[in-house]
């Protein structure tokens, strides 16, 4: 992997694949720049697409303190290196950075997001706020193994398989980037849809439900849409949210050319 340096002096790893207009894919929680490689994949026959490591996962480095302002800085540092403009694609809590990127002025093309998890109505936002301070303590112990598992039951998994997950090979992977968990939470903020931010967003905006998700993911994925000046909403077939690659790059490339 090549590295840059972030403002800040941190190392932030990527790679690159193929050739074309560039385009930067942002990853979400406990995710790496791996997590995203497939769908680089799928994209490097019309793009120069890039993949990283999110400060404090994989290869790159990490510098205390944490502000969202030090990713969208990565952010800043990668477009640089591939050139001086991209496009980005954020899935998830990557989405949410994404965007927070954009309406920071970065010289970004075309912004597509994927089920950024944001709150809905009131109830999911006292229960993003619930996550929120009981991540904060169990990290404060370095209790990676209960923050972890804090994630995995905000995502829907079930008891008998958060204890499955424990025993497997991957858990130790996943205890290592657990403090990065506090990093996606924070570039969500309140939990809510950025209007204010997003209204800043000038550049074409693609904001993107899996076809089988549940209602509240078309909610949000609208409610971005309709904030931005150029907003578009769209749905990907038959997907959830862990999308599959090649069903989701027709439709990034689709958006990505116009």
């Amino acid at each position: 992997m090549e590295h840059t340096l972030s403002r800040d002096g941190t190392r932030i790893a990527y790679e690159r694949t193929g050739q074309g207009p560039a385009v930067v894919l942002v990853s979400g929680a406990m995710s790496t720049g791996a997590t995203t490689a497939p769908l680089a994949a799928e994209l490097s026959d019309r793009f120069d697409v890039t993949v990283y490591d999110r400060r404090g996962r994989g290869g790159s480095g990490d510098t205390a303190p944490y502000a969202v302002e030090r990713e969208v800085e990565d952010l800043a540092a990668l477009i640089e290196a591939v050139g001086g403009e991209a496009s980005l694609y954020g899935m998830s809590s990557g989405g949410a950075l994404a965007l927070r990127a954009a309406a920071s002025g970065l010289p970004v093309r075309r912004v597509a997001v994927y089920e950024v998890p944001y709150a809905m109505d009131e109830a999911a936002a006292r229960s993003a706020a619930d996550y929120t301070e009981k991540l904060a303590a169990a990290l404060g112990r370095d209790a990676r193994g209960e923050a972890v598992e804090l994630f995995l039951r905000r995502t829907g998994l079930g008891e008998d398989m958060i204890r499955g997950a424990r025993q497997s090979p991957m858990w130790p992977g996943m205890e290592s980037v657990a403090p990065s968990l506090a990093y996606d939470d924070a570039v969500l903020g309140d939990s809510r849809v950025p209007v204010g931010p997003i209204a800043s967003v000038t550049t074409p905006l693609l904001a993107l439900a899996g076809g089988a998700s549940d209602a509240w993911w078309h909610e949000a994925a609208r409610a971005v849409a309709e904030a931005a000046p150029n907003g578009t909403y769209g749905t990907v077939a038959g997907q959830a949210h862990m999308v599959e690659p090649g069903v989701l790059a027709p439709v990034l490339t689709e958006f990505l050319e116009r």
